[in-house]
């Protein structure tokens, strides 16, 4: 059987210490950790603030109507707007029938903790596979936003009172939009803003740790 030679890594050696480790298993200096766990704790903000706002300005309201969406409610000028879509056919929000408002809360906790335990484990693959997650539910939440949205603007009542040949209501997914005699704009609020924050500041953790790790390997 041939013989299996162990490294230590001794001051002077020359040797690299964890060189032989997976990139992954290298651990994250004390800062990097600290940062993360302030991202993954950033997204309680959803919980006090807003996630988006959409606003709906016409003469005939020149203060605006709005909706608030937050992770686990809806808020804002709901009857007035529920009002003004029946004439034209869209459906009744009601945000006790809206599903994502049930369990989003509880994702944004699994985030939550999910990241606090990548930076109590402090290892890059824990930074990484969290960034992954939380990229893929930032997608997924934006997709399932414009299916709302959709489905909200275009799938009308045929017996409504007003009827445009053509003309759909999808509210925008991001920016101005207009819709008949309504100007509709869509936006992040603060916790939306606060999210797509903490977004990128794991993304640039990320590239900070692949670029410590290159240099390691140098």
């Amino acid at each position: 059987m041939s013989a299996i030679t162990v490294t230590v890594a001794t001051p002077g050696s020359g040797v690299v210490a964890g060189e032989g480790t997976m990139a992954g298993q290298r651990p994250m200096p004390g800062w990097t950790r600290v940062l993360l766990a302030g991202t993954a704790i950033a997204l309680l903000t959803t919980f006090v603030a807003p996630l988006w706002h959409i606003a709906l300005k016409a003469p005939q309201y020149p203060e605006g109507l709005g909706m608030y969406i937050w992770s686990n409610r809806i808020t804002g000028d709901l009857r007035s707007i529920n009002g003004l879509n029946h004439y034209i056919g869209m459906k009744t929000i009601h945000p006790e029938a809206i599903p994502e408002l049930r369990f989003m809360p509880n994702i944004v906790i699994g985030l939550v903790l999910a990241g606090l335990l990548a930076a109590g484990w402090g290892r890059r693959a824990g930074l990484f596979v969290w960034t992954g997650l939380f990229t893929i539910g930032a997608l997924v939440g934006l997709a399932d936003f414009w299916r709302w949205g959709y489905d909200y603007g275009h799938n009308l009542d045929p017996e409504a009172a007003i009827k445009i040949p053509g003309m759909s209501y999808q509210p925008p997914l991001i920016g101005p939009k207009q819709l008949l005699n309504f100007e509709a704009t869509s936006w992040p609020g603060l916790a939306g803003w606060v999210a797509i924050a903490a977004l990128l500041a794991a993304f640039g953790l990320c590239w900070l740790e692949w670029r410590r790790g290159r240099l390691a390997r140098s």
